[in-house]
């Protein structure tokens, strides 16, 4: 992900954040020239639009091979086990991508939300203050439809997943974004950048505290101690990294065996690096790590997670019954209407009922597409069904079926509402009624020079 570039990096010495973007691709350190082919890959790999297209295409294979003559080999590697079975890291393939993966994902996230809250879209509470109140409105609605339909349906059984439609897919909804959203004033791309990081930070806290069956305290005790270590040698003036990795696997393992979900492990160690310019050095170590992660992130533990939680098997059963499900009824219409519907909510009571705006050259109308792209749950809602139901189960297809559903619908649906919003010709000075002229000068799609 990347955010609009401004002035120089400031020192954390000095306790004054600064405002560098989160994410410097390889091209910015390095002439074009200069470029090899490493870099090039990792900077085609970490753009918005390349990440979402390996998200799909990795899920449409996945369920492609999953209903094809060959479907037994598909799960067959799902489900072979590989690790140490004393250490009780005997996961399968699929296991060893949700927990071990997606970790990575998790640890790029907490990078974004260290970096957000000290020196982005979140640093100026006020100015945030509306999307993340959105993000909040845009997870409790879904929740709430959820489990009015599936206690209307009478499938009481899975309201365990009440959770599962109250996720954000950043990476997908961002691509359609910088596909579709062309034209539209850079202020749309910060909304949705600030729900969605909230989005996933709250998703976090929901799967540490209601997807935590039980806890065991020492592995946790020392999971917590390595974490004190990290805190340290990341802030060290040289990273070592042959002390850094080692440890953080560790780390992961003891949150793993703490009874937490692992992906909790990565988040917290990102969180730990700091996002202003320690020891004189002319780079965040966000952007450093950053930079490190991302195309790994984005070019394999996204996809392969995809791969491995998509493939939901429909063949020899009725479609129909499974979307008759309480279950899937109520994901697909908490992802579709209730993200919706919950953002665009929340933001019209909090600017009408509090001295609070949207920022300068977007009004309510320009975050309906923000609110159906929203709706695209995909990566963790997927992870959240993981959680929430055994994968093979009646619910665990309908499920998944659902979020894949959803997403589609939720990508359409903002994909049309992005294009007619931006041919919109009735668009004034004045889009967030503050009363103050609107200066817009930078567009989704400009190039930056």
């Amino acid at each position: 992900m990347s955010t609009p570039v401004s002035p120089g990096p400031t020192h954390e010495p000095d306790g004054v954040s600064g405002h560098e973007p989160l994410t410097r691709s390889p091209q910015d350190s390095a002439p074009p020239a200069a470029q090899t082919v490493p870099a090039r890959l990792a900077g085609w790999v970490t753009r918005e639009t390349t990440g979402g297209m390996l998200l799909i295409g990795a899920a449409i294979l996945a369920i492609v091979w999953a209903n094809s003559p060959w479907r037994e080999i598909y799960t067959t590697l799902s489900e072979t086990k590989i690790g140490p079975a004393s250490l009780h890291l005997d996961l399968s393939v699929a296991g060893w991508a949700a927990d071990g993966l997606l970790a990575i994902f998790f640890f790029v996230v907490g990078l974004e939300l260290k970096h957000e809250l000290v020196a982005g879209s979140l640093r100026e509470p006020r100015q945030a203050a509306v999307p993340m109140l959105a993000a909040v409105g845009g997870m409790a609605v879904p929740a709430i439809f959820f489990v009015t339909v599936v206690l209307v349906t009478g499938d009481t059984t899975a309201l365990g997943g009440w959770a599962i439609p109250t996720a954000t897919d950043i990476a997908f909804a961002l691509a359609v974004l910088a596909v579709f959203g062309r034209g539209l004033p850079t202020a749309v791309r910060t909304f949705l950048l600030t729900l969605a990081v909230v989005d996933d930070l709250l998703a976090i806290i929901v799967i540490a505290i209601f997807y935590t069956d039980s806890l065991s305290w020492g592995p946790l005790a020392l999971a917590v101690l390595g974490l004190v270590l990290f805190r340290f040698l990341v802030r060290a003036r040289t990273v070592r990294w042959w002390l850094l990795l080692p440890l953080a696997v560790v780390v992961w393992a003891l949150v793993h065996a703490s009874g937490i979900h692992a992906t909790v492990a990565g988040v917290t160690m990102g969180f730990l690096v700091p996002a202003l310019v320690v020891h004189g050095e002319k780079e965040t170590r966000t952007h450093r790590f950053e930079r490190t992660w991302n195309p790994l992130s984005s070019g394999i533990a996204l996809p392969v997670f995809a791969f491995f939680a998509a493939g939901v098997t429909v063949v020899g059963s009725s479609l129909l019954d499974v979307l008759g499900q309480g279950v899937t009824i109520g994901i697909v219409v908490g992802l579709v209407v209730g993200k919706c519907l919950g953002i665009l909510g929340t933001t019209w009571l909090v600017t009408r009922l509090t001295p609070l705006r949207l920022a300068q050259g977007i009004g309510i109308r320009d975050l309906l597409p923000v609110g159906l792209l929203a709706g695209i749950g995909f990566t963790v809602s997927l992870l959240i069904v993981e959680l929430s139901f055994d994968p093979s189960s009646e619910h665990g297809t309908g499920a998944k079926i659902a979020v894949l559903l959803a997403s589609v619908i939720s990508a359409t649906l903002g994909a049309l509402a992005l294009r007619h919003d931006a041919r919109r010709t009735d668009r004034t000075n004045d889009m967030n009624l503050d009363g103050i002229p609107d200066d817009i000068t930078d567009h989704i799609g400009d190039k930056k020079s």
